[in-house]
């Protein structure tokens, strides 16, 4: 129901309008009557033109006094018609005036709401804020977490008993139907719901069992338990290990840096920007570098393979289900950087690619092309050892007042060569907290679920969002991974930004309160986030300084190739803007010219052919059943030809 000050808000609205229609019918027929004039002014100034004319024609003094009467009669309603035109002047002029002075009053006053407005909303802010801060420090002194716990790693110490959700078993979809497709424009309503629900093709049911998980207690003495230690930490192999190994066998392998210009301290008002973009889609809306970092969307994408050496294990795994366990902590380890990177990527242009080749050091070699600008769709492809990654992501995102929704859509596909077995899931939501005031903090909530389609093995993820009055580890991922009988074969738990570890089932029996109990072996370290990062420099990581390397060889259309995005980093902020906005502008051409050659030739009768991406065609997916960008294989030979052709100008 509505409130009075709502009702009394459209009651003014309503007089407002109906006011401004009034004003502006008289206003209309004041014009009316100045036309009218007009044409009688003109009308009667002709006919008094030809009775002057006449009259110095005249000869004879007799058909003097006839003509003489005539003139003057038409000069009197020349002057009666010109008055009439002065007064009607003078009418509108007044009338202008006087509603020139009340709108100007008006704008005034709206303006001064709106400046009143925005102090109240940063004032409520500021109050939630220390409302937060309040409810933080007593859930602390209630045995919480301290700050420090809550914004950076978890506890050590916390109990290794927690709560796991096994859903129950879903009834199996026909081959080849999913639930969205996260380009197609008829389903993309679809997409969204997928997305925000973090479903598959194969998704379980949302009322399943809950189960407490319950490490089996083993004794061991003091030696035996350092040595389980260390084989938990020997396991653990980086890829900054990988590569420094690497580096002894080929000491002639290209040496890349480690160093970019440290981040210039220049001030601006998010709040003067973000206000006018409430519930508006942030891909659509110009923003300065100085919320971005130097890396472009399609590089932050090919960041996510910074731990592909857990795929590198996984290949190795015999068993299915552990090798589920692996692929799902890869999936989690993506997120790992997001804690604290804050910056925004840059939006790629149509037909901007970017390339990673790293098989030298790292194993893997992605492909990554904007295939699409409204909606905005980017396409990937990764090969590394053994495995093969390809996704088309596409976002959307609302910026909500104080924080900011990111619902990534599409599906991450993933194959291992030798066993065959296929992999699909859909990324969580992303959340930006503290937009108005406080510091930017990033949060992932939602439930993702990843299938492998040969052996009906399946992983449930539970990303659990962060809360002042919950005592979790802040940023905790829980999961099971089970077998096509939907029987628990592993439990993963952890937190997305620093680690996680894995456990294997050994039984499931008993309950606890109503929940069926899950006796686990002692958990072993499977990922830890690596570190340093170097606050100054964005955040970034080793590999994300890399990223923006400038390589020769690579594709004009390259990310590398950027200017605004290379002089950001560079530290020439002013500079980066005017080329951002020039870039813009080139493209919104680009765009505007197709849009007018489309309607060209179907005013014609001529079909127009839609854009086709250089590196990816559309193609079936046949286990989804989708229409994909799929990589056509031909970027690798053209890069070893140096044949760039085909690739647009769009810098």
């Amino acid at each position: 129901m509505e409130s009075e000050d709502d009702e009394e808000y459209d009651i003014t609205t309503q007089q407002d309008k109906y006011e401004v229609q009034t004003i502006l019918k008289s206003m209309g027929a004041k014009l009316e009557d100045l036309n009218t004039c007009n044409e009688l002014i003109t009308k009667h100034g002709a006919a008094l033109q030809r009775s002057l004319v006449e009259l110095e024609q005249l000869e004879s003094t007799g058909e003097l006094t006839p003509k003489a009467k005539a003139v003057n009669e038409r000069a009197t309603l020349f002057r009666i018609t010109a008055n009439a035109m002065i007064k009607a002047c003078n009418d509108y002029l007044q009338l202008v005036q006087n509603q020139g002075r009340k709108w100007q009053k008006l704008l005034q006053h709206e303006h001064e709401q709106r400046l009143h407005l925005e102090e109240i909303v940063e004032h409520l802010a500021r109050q939630h804020s220390h409302l937060e801060q309040a409810a933080k420090e007593a859930n602390i002194s209630g045995g919480g977490f301290s700050d420090e716990d809550e914004y950076y790693d978890a506890s050590e110490d916390a109990a290794s008993d927690f709560i796991v959700t096994i859903p129950a078993k879903a009834r199996r979809r026909p081959r080849g139907v999913i639930r969205g497709s996260s380009v197609d424009g008829a389903l993309i309503s679809s997409a969204l719901h997928d997305a925000s629900s973090s479903e598959t093709d194969e998704d379980f049911a949302a009322n399943g069992q809950q189960a407490k998980v319950v490490t089996r207690k083993e004794k061991k003495d003091f030696l035996t338990g350092q040595k389980d230690s260390l084989e938990a930490d020997k396991d653990f192999v980086s890829p900054s290990a990988i590569g420094e190994t690497l580096d002894l066998e080929n000491s002639g392998r290209l040496q890349r840096r480690r160093l970019i210009p440290e981040r210039p301290n220049h001030s601006v008002n998010l709040w003067s920007i973000m206000k006018n973009c409430i519930g508006k889609d942030l891909t659509k809306i110009p923003m300065p570098v100085n919320f971005s970092e130097p890396l472009s969307m399609l590089q932050r994408l090919t960041e996510e393979f910074e731990y592909a050496d857990l795929l590198d294990k996984a290949v190795l795994m015999e068993d299915s289900t552990e090798q589920m366990a692996y692929v799902a902590v890869f999936t989690i380890s993506a997120y790992a950087t997001t804690s604290t990177r804050t910056g925004k990527p840059f939006n790629p242009l149509l037909g901007e690619t970017y390339e990673c080749d790293r098989m030298d050091d790292l194993g893997w070699k992605a492909i990554s092309e904007q295939v699409s600008h409204h909606p905005p769709v980017a396409a990937q492809h990764c090969s590394g050892r053994g495995w093969t990654c390809w996704q088309e992501l596409s976002i959307s995102s609302k910026f909500r007042g104080k924080y900011l929704q990111i619902t990534p859509l599409g599906i991450a596909h993933l194959i291992f060569e030798k066993s065959g077995h296929q992999y699909t899931w859909r990324k969580v939501t992303t959340m930006v907290h503290n937009i108005i005031v406080g510091k930017l903090w990033v949060d992932q909530h939602g439930e993702m679920d990843i299938v492998n389609h040969k052996t009906g093995d399946k992983c449930h993820l539970k990303y659990i969002p962060y809360s002042y009055f919950s005592r979790e580890t802040p940023r905790k991922v829980t999961g099971i991974v089970t077998d096509k009988d939907n029987s628990v074969k592993w439990v993963l738990s952890g937190t997305w930004d620093n680690k996680m570890e894995l456990s294997k089932v050994l039984s499931m029996q008993g309950e606890l309160k109503g929940k069926p109990i899950l006796e686990t072996e002692s958990p072993k370290l499977v990922w830890k986030r690596k570190w340093p990062e170097y606050d100054k420099i964005y955040n970034f990581t080793e590999l994300a300084i890399q990223l923006n390397e400038p390589e020769e060889g690579v594709a004009p259309t390259d990310s590398r190739n950027r200017p605004d995005q290379r002089l950001m980093e560079n530290s020439q902020w002013d500079e980066a803007n005017y080329e951002k906005l020039r870039l813009e502008e080139k493209q919104r051409i680009v765009r505007r010219k197709r849009e007018q050659e489309a309607e060209k030739s179907m005013a014609e009768g001529r079909p127009y052919p839609a854009y086709e991406p250089i590196w990816f065609q559309k193609q079936k997916d046949p286990v989804t059943g989708n229409l994909i960008h799929v990589f056509t294989g031909k970027y690798w030979e053209c890069k070893e030809e140096q044949n760039w052709s085909m690739c647009p100008d769009i810098f």
